[in-house]
């Protein structure tokens, strides 16, 4: 296991933390379940390899009700059967916005047009805003190598 190479970036500028978790209380006050969005959050910080953010995505899923077998299967979501219509389609969307650079077509119209018939755009907006902020905090994370469970 590596070590930490400095405190998160947002903890030595306490104004950026506010404001990142101030996004975050607004994002959880939009009406998206919360459960769906700690799932969005932890398939993120999964594909970006932040230990931290996966464990604290595990305890957010967990306490919003996610099952065991959902927490455990959720890296690989498609070939499970624990996961609703509506949650593939929030997951396959976190994968598109996540993995921007991997293919010419960033968020293919499928892919947004499955979200679009499950959520609103005011629960798109939500979405996008939590996988947003999910990427923000595994980039600033990763590279200074945060420790799971000193949050």
């Amino acid at each position: 296991m590596s070590t930490e190479r400095m405190p998160n970036p947002a903890v030595l500028i306490p104004e950026a933390m506010e404001a990142l978790m101030a996004v975050n209380q607004v994002i959880a006050g939009a009406g998206v379940d919360g459960k769906l969005l700690a799932l969005t959050h932890l398939r993120a910080s999964q594909i970006n390899g932040c230990g931290s953010c996966v464990a604290g995505g595990v305890h957010q899923a967990r306490q919003h009700g996610a099952t065991a077998d959902q927490v455990h299967a959720v890296v690989a979501w498609r070939e499970t059967p624990w996961f609703s219509d509506e949650e593939r389609a929030a997951l396959a969307l976190t994968e598109a916005v996540t993995r921007l650079a991997d293919q010419p077509d960033p968020v293919p119209d499928q892919v947004w047009d499955v979200a679009a018939k499950h959520f609103d755009q005011t629960e798109l907006a939500a979405l996008l805003l939590n996988i947003a902020i999910a990427n923000a905090f595994n980039r600033l994370n990763a590279p200074t190598r945060q420790q799971s469970g000193k949050w």
